[in-house]
């Protein structure tokens, strides 16, 4: 079972930057797409960035394109999200998770399509 563990958020202008970690406890991690997700308080978890596998392909949502990065190192057994000029809206608590695949390429980007979930961390944007 592959335990996550992310960490780097924090408060922030708008129009600042974050880079959060996502820590895998195994080395599989690297059979595994990975995803990014949020959740603002009231509403329901929302999908935010996914990487392959392979780490060849990325998949983003349409409010953060351009301005957040997903990457992944295989050694270090860690997903990035790098979050450039951040908006308010952005604030939520953020999630990485495995996707329940192995050498998926086209990871999903509905919470189902992961099985394993790190605790969270908070980013809060202030206007």
């Amino acid at each position: 079972q592959v335990q996550l563990v992310e960490s780097g958020g924090g408060l922030v202008q708008a129009g600042g930057s974050l880079r959060l970690s996502c820590a895998a406890s195994e080395r599989t991690f690297s059979r595994y797409a990975m995803g990014w997700f949020r959740q603002a308080p009231g509403k329901e978890r929302a999908f935010v960035a996914a990487i392959s596998w392979s780490g060849k392909r990325t998949y983003y949502v349409d409010s953060v394109k351009g301005r957040f990065t997903i990457s992944r190192d295989d050694a270090k057994n860690t997903a990035y999200l790098q979050m450039n000029s951040l908006k308010p809206e952005d604030t939520a608590v953020y999630y990485c998770a495995a996707d329940r695949r192995f050498y998926s390429e086209r990871p999903g980007n509905k919470p189902d399509d992961y099985d394993y979930w790190g605790q969270g961390t908070q980013v809060t944007v202030s206007s």
